[in-house]
């Protein structure tokens, strides 16, 4: 197993020390973009570490959505990229549907980067209605790490936000992970 966090704006400082990958929050909606994007983005890859994007959706424009993360998105080739699907602070979500044509949109616009579905166990086992998760599921389910309580095949797990949100992922080196994020 590998070793990650995910960081949004909340986290001015992280340790990257241990850390096989991060997940940097790039944006949110239409109009959002993280202010320390790319100082967390330059941590990330100085610690040789492999660096993803996550995208927080929000309820309709799915594909302008899409079109924005990538527009605002530091990706280079091998980044991962994610749209993060869970309640909205208004207490809104995006629906399945929305979920899917957002994922769709990302792969269609970036084909050589993997695309990833990041929810809760909740989300997964009570909104999706297509199982569609891109290339590749991360499910949030605090508990033992590498231990989701779900039936489906999943590439990370988040584990834990104390203090921050830790992750493993289920590859048995950077290179590996690497090479699947290429393929």
């Amino acid at each position: 197993m590998l070793h990650g966090v995910d960081v949004s704006a909340f986290q001015q400082d992280f340790d990257t020390d241990g850390l096989d990958f991060v997940f940097v929050k790039a944006t949110e909606g239409r109009s959002y973009v993280n202010p320390r994007l790319k100082s967390q983005v330059k941590r990330a890859r100085d610690a040789d570490c492999v660096v993803g994007f996550y995208h927080f959706l929000w309820p309709g424009n799915a594909k302008e959505q899409a079109r924005y993360f990538l527009d605002e998105t530091p990706a280079q080739e091998g980044d991962l990229l994610a749209v993060d699907w869970e309640q909205t602070g208004e207490g809104t979500r995006a629906s399945s549907t929305d979920k899917d044509r957002f994922i769709r949109e990302v792969k269609r616009l970036r084909p050589h980067h993997r695309v990833l579905l990041y929810c809760n166990r909740s989300f997964w086992l009570n909104h999706d209605t297509s199982s569609y998760a891109g290339d590749g599921l991360w499910i949030a389910d605090y508990g033992k790490a590498a231990a989701p309580r779900i039936e489906e095949a999943w590439h990370i797990h988040q584990y834990t936000d104390d203090p921050l949100d830790k992750n493993v992922a289920d590859f048995s080196s950077r290179e590996e992970m690497r090479a699947w994020s290429t393929a």
